[in-house]
């Protein structure tokens, strides 16, 4: 993507649909006149003496307790310098994304017109009443330690500046796991830090909790090594000034056991490698660009451990591990401060996270076959479902043995349950999904590249490395259409039409008829079928010329099947396929099923369909719990359809038992899991919360879907084509295009998954 294209696609994700990332939603009911009159006055007055008789209650009856404020000047954004409040404000939305998006905390950015450090001090203590926390962002040293230490004294609210603290405690994480795996001792390492900003002091700083010496850190700035005779140093470089007599950092790095990078990239050579110690530690975390290339690296020392900011290689040392699980823990028992024994408890339970056994699901979306504590696994990784409910804990516990949590956590299991449940995000889904895409790319035809909005989604599949792609369609409208929304990427294009496709037409004809001589076909008229885009991509597929399929945009879904009924087998032991949607709701994934293909399913048909569901499910690391649902529950019903649900059920039950399926049951009934164990204790779901329902009929499933999608603005994925042998996959007519995107991220993992099953046979 041309760096023009790229600034067009930020400025326009920005501004589009509605200006900003972030927005105020009611959390009440707010829809009649009696629901107006108890949110404001007179009803709000009751709240508000209760506040003035006990100020403690504004977190009983206010946002407070899950509000933080990242406040920013403006004076150090990102890699953009001192740009003011107003150009920072884009930066500060988007950590509030962060903050809610992984640990359910509601943010209001906050930029703050202020040259000087009081004037900033003074603004931030008289909102302060405002919030649960604050979270500093972006403030330039030295005048952000200051501002810290005075906010931290003066206020009885958390308080954090992230550029510091955050990636201060992600990588003394992974160093004590790569101090451990080394076998090193803290007290006798070398160690090297490049860069003495704001997140390099404190960097430091916390290792020395570590164990690490005063005496054998050597911290370098853009001018060389800090020594002690060296004039006009600020008090954060004087802490850690050398007398040791070396000038440069090619000279620091002799014999050193760690480098630390926080500077700019390429500043570090093979050759400074080299003469580093045995099983050296390097954390070269400059961003985009680190201090050395990671594969430069590890080509030039197969002893080392090596750390970057960048999620394209292993130890990704990422702030998102730490600020939003940190605030999490501190809010829940109302910290007045985050302390040394809190960021301490981050590193040690992020450090003891990583010698886990690692879930399947992160395995999955990292394309891993095992991950496993080891050079190449020293920290979590940043979509770890496990972070939520492993990391607030600890940092709760903190505070309250170090004596600053005002509500104490009574029950550590049901606060575990609690934060499981903040963590459902459909968002979260789509992540992960990309993520795994990305990780083994596959080769994906785009059956009708030359519509507009399909052509801008193969450009972001392209683009985003989701897959490689392949455009279909009349070749000059393509080549128009990429020139005018930038798409610059040299991908094949074909048009099956064309007397440059005649021997390929003529070779997928053949093969074609080959499979359908005896229904029908005659060679001259399988050959003439390759002319159209649907007949031409499948066989692409049959053919190992393309790895997935997607089409539908511009054609009704049943003429779209059709084609590729014909021309893909279904899966060994399928007799009849299915569709599925994945919607992701605000309570988390939920797959619909059978939304396109069958219209009337038998009690046969339905344990087929809930068993391509099943496997669909398990696709994604997760664990299915079915529900066949209906208008009538556990033979409330003897209708013909409420029947055919109970002996589909009754069979998986007898057959399959340990699949987690029951029915016939109503939708609300499924997923009320206290309506559930009230009504029907004996239900195989209880306990279970169920991400999977079943429907009696394709009517009734095909509203529910399209009833979700647009009424909740529930993000969904498919209808995903179950049963058959290839990854093709059908869109609805007129798809948007993040809704072709995500169904090509899906289209590359089925691919992938195909892919492995053929291995392992």
């Amino acid at each position: 993507m041309s760096d023009s294209k790229k600034r067009h696609e930020a400025l326009l994700y920005h501004a589009k649909p509605k200006p900003g990332k972030i927005e105020v939603i009611p959390t009440k009911k707010y829809a009649t006149q009696h629901d107006l009159a108890l949110a404001y006055s007179p009803g709000v007055a009751e709240p508000c003496l209760e506040i003035a008789k006990d100020k403690n209650n504004v977190y009983k009856y206010t946002a407070k307790g899950n509000l933080v404020a990242v406040i920013s000047d403006g004076s150090a954004v990102l890699g953009l310098g001192d740009i003011g409040p107003n150009a920072s404000k884009p930066v500060m939305e988007g950590k509030g994304l962060l903050f809610k998006i992984f640990a359910d905390i509601d943010v209001f950015d906050i930029e703050v017109d202020a040259t000087d450090v009081e004037h900033f001090i003074s603004t931030v203590k008289a909102i302060a009443p405002t919030f649960g926390g604050i979270n500093l962002e972006d403030i330039k040293a030295p005048e952000a330690f200051e501002i810290e230490r005075r906010l931290k004294a003066e206020l009885d609210i958390p308080v954090m500046h992230d550029d510091q603290h955050g990636t201060a405690i992600i990588s003394a994480a992974a160093l004590k796991n790569a101090i451990d795996i080394t076998n090193k001792d803290f007290s006798k390492i070398q160690i090297v830090v490049n860069g003495a900003g704001a997140a390099a002091i404190s960097c430091t700083r916390l290792y020395l909790k570590l164990g690490v010496k005063r005496e054998n850190v050597v911290m370098c700035d853009s001018k060389g090594v800090i020594r002690k005779d060296r004039g006009n140093l600020s008090s954060q470089k004087a802490e850690f000034a050398t007398d040791k007599d070396l000038n440069t950092l090619e000279e620091a790095m002799h014999n050193a056991d760690v480098f630390i990078g926080l500077s700019k990239g390429d500043v570090v050579t093979p050759e400074m490698l080299v003469s580093m110690a045995k099983d050296p530690i390097v954390f070269a975390m400059a961003n985009p660009v680190p201090e050395i290339n990671y594969d430069l690296a590890i080509a030039t020392r197969k002893d080392i451990i090596m750390a970057t900011g960048r999620s394209d290689h292993p130890n990704q040392v990422n702030n998102v591990l730490g600020f939003p699980f940190i605030f999490r823990g501190a809010l829940d028992v109302r910290a007045t401060i985050i302390n040394e024994e809190m960021k301490m408890a981050a590193v040690l339970a992020l450090a003891d996270l990583a010698k886990k056994s690692v879930p399947e699901q992160v395995n999955i979306v990292y394309d891993e076959v095992s991950l496993a504590y080891g050079k190449e696994y020293i920290i979590p990784k940043p979509f770890d479902p496990r972070l939520i409910y492993e990391i607030p804990p600890a940092i709760a516990k903190a505070a309250m043995d170090s004596g600053v949590a005002l509500q104490p956590i009574k029950d550590w299991e049901v606060y575990r349950e609690e934060l499981m449940a903040r963590s459902g995000s459909g968002s979260k889904e789509i992540r992960l999904l990309h993520n795994r895409a990305k990780s083994n790319r596959k080769r994906i035809v785009f059956a009708e590249a030359d519509h507009l909005d399909v052509l801008k989604a193969a450009q972001r599949v392209q683009e985003d490395s989701i897959a490689n792609v392949i455009l279909l369609g009349r070749k000059e409208v393509i080549l128009a259409l990429k020139e005018e929304i930038g798409f610059t990427a040299e991908v094949p294009i074909i048009d099956p039409k064309t007397d440059q496709e005649t021997a390929r037409r003529e070779r997928f004809g053949a093969s074609y008829w080959k499979n359908r001589q005896r229904k029908g076909r005659t060679l001259s008229e399988a050959t003439k079928l390759m002319r159209e885009r649907n007949y031409f991509a499948a066989m692409m597929i049959n053919e190992g010329e393309a790895d997935a399929l997607i089409t539908g945009y511009s054609r009704p879904y049943p003429t779209v099947v059709k084609p590729i009924l014909e021309l893909i087998e279904k899966d060994k032991g399928i007799t009849k396929i299915a569709a599925c949607n994945l919607m992701l709701t605000k309570q988390g994934p939920l797959f619909l099923a059978d939304t396109t293909i069958n219209i009337n399913p038998s009690a046969k048909d339905l344990v087929k369909i809930a068993q391509m569901t099943a496997n669909f499910v398990k696709m994604f690391g997760m664990k299915p719990n079915m529900a066949m649902v209906s208008f009538s529950n556990f033979g409330s019903s003897n209708a013909e359809t409420s029947k055919k649900i109970s002996e589909a059920v009754s069979y998986l039950h007898r057959h399959f038992p340990d699949t987690v399926v029951d029915g016939e049951i109503q939708a609300d009934f499924a997923l009320n899991p206290e309506l559930l164990a009230k009504e029907f204790p004996f239900s195989k779901l209880n306990g279970k919360k169920v991400n999977v329902l079943i429907f009696p009929n394709l009517e009734s499933a095909n509203i529910t879907y399209k009833l979700l999608k647009e009424l909740n603005q529930a993000e969904s994925i498919g209808p995903v084509i179950l049963g058959l042998s290839q990854p093709v996959h059908i869109l609805q007519l007129g798809a948007s295009v993040d809704e072709m995107v995500n169904m090509a991220a899906l289209a590359a993992v089925d691919a992938q998954e195909k892919e492995k099953r053929e291995k392992n046979k």
